[in-house]
């Protein structure tokens, strides 16, 4: 055994079996044994018993030829069981509808995990240029305005600990800076809403409010427009569409 940073214990094989299937979650496709190894560093013995094992069991799938990895089928069903069995989701379904029916863009609805956000819910747009999505994405919090709304919810210093002082870019437009982005987070705060500028796909524009039935928040409603199409009219319709179903929702969810 090992001992988690909160002290409790931990039974290695559990702990590898969890981090192979995170590493295979964050890389489609099939990769090689070496591959994995180089990646997770466990004896490239012991992890061979351990995909074959989670290949039998259906969490890891293998190519024609056997020497390749990738998820399996088994983690698609937890995954959708989570989002099945989520009472925030289900009470969020209606106001996802009007949000879409009111602005006619891409609306996700998303939870804040650690420094990043997943995607839990979405509609699509109802135009032929919009953005690729899917539920379960997962993206960092600080370059999407999903992100930003959650992160505004917590206090400068609780910022600080959570995120590290130099930031991933996934674009040339991303906030990189931590102080930077607090400065920004205040103005979130302020105004009620957060603006991902093409932070995390660039062509792309997102605005983004907090869902304020827990504090710190806990999860976030968007509405995504490509930068093409985005008017200073659409800007205010899909602003005030999103404060009347964060209204609504936290409404709803206060219930739960």
């Amino acid at each position: 055994m090992t001992t988690t940073d909160r002290g409790g214990p931990q039974v290695k094989s559990a702990v590898r079996t969890v981090e192979l299937l995170e590493y295979f979650a964050g890389r489609p496709g099939m990769h090689s044994l070496t591959a994995v190894q180089e990646a997770v560093g466990y004896p490239k013995s012991s992890l061979y018993m351990l995909l074959r094992t989670l290949a039998e069991l259906g969490w890891v799938e293998t190519d024609a030829t056997g020497t390749r990895y990738g998820i399996g089928v088994r983690a698609l069903l937890v995954g959708t069981s989570y989002i099945d069995g989520d009472e925030v989701v289900a009470a969020a379904r209606a106001t996802l509808d009007r949000l879409s029916d009111d602005t006619a863009e891409t609306i996700h609805l998303a939870r804040l995990d650690g420094t990043n956000v997943v995607h839990l819910a979405t509609r699509q747009s109802q135009h032929c240029l919009r953005p690729f999505t899917r539920v379960g994405r997962r993206l960092p919090a600080h370059s999407t305005s999903l992100g930003k709304a959650l992160l505004a919810t917590h206090s400068d210093e609780q910022v600080r600990r959570l995120l590290p002082e130099r930031l991933p870019a996934p674009t040339g437009h991303t906030i990189t800076d931590r102080e930077r982005l607090i400065e920004e987070l205040r103005q979130v705060r302020e105004q009620g809403y957060a603006v991902d500028r093409e932070e995390n796909t660039v062509g792309l524009r997102c605005f983004g409010v907090a869902v304020p039935y827990r504090t710190p928040a806990r999860d976030a409603i968007s509405c995504s427009v490509p930068a093409a199409r985005l008017t200073p009219a659409l800007e205010q319709t899909i602003r005030d569409a999103l404060f009347v179903a964060r209204d609504r929702l936290a409404l709803v969810t206060r219930r739960l």
